[in-house]
């Protein structure tokens, strides 16, 4: 079957993917000479043509392959601290980093 869609889990968000997406998964330790991350936590494979093959609660034997563009920041996230009549503000940010990842292969 040549999957033209598939819905991945990674670090408990699922996100749906397709072969040549260039997606933002969240960061983890890779290896200088890592080229490639394989997600083995597929939860749906489909295509226009044929119906869905969904997991309980993954497929058996699924995996999507992608390779590793780069690592990427996410949005400045502002928040506040206040308490009021005392004169106390307390401004804090926080950036989100993310490894942003090229879908080569879905095998189901």
């Amino acid at each position: 079957m040549a999957a033209t869609y598939a819905i991945i889990e990674d670090s408990g968000t699922q996100i749906k993917v397709s072969e040549g997406d260039v997606v933002d998964v969240d960061l983890r330790e890779v290896t200088s000479d890592q080229k490639t991350v394989t997600f083995d936590k597929v939860l749906a494979v489909g295509s226009a043509s044929s119906p869905a093959k969904i997991g309980l609660p993954y497929l058996a034997g699924a995996k999507v392959t992608a390779t590793i563009v780069g690592e990427a920041t996410g949005p400045k996230l502002v928040t506040w601290k206040y308490k009021r009549r005392k004169g106390s503000r307390k401004k804090m940010g926080h950036r989100q980093g993310y490894l942003r990842v090229k879908i080569d292969s879905i095998a189901a």
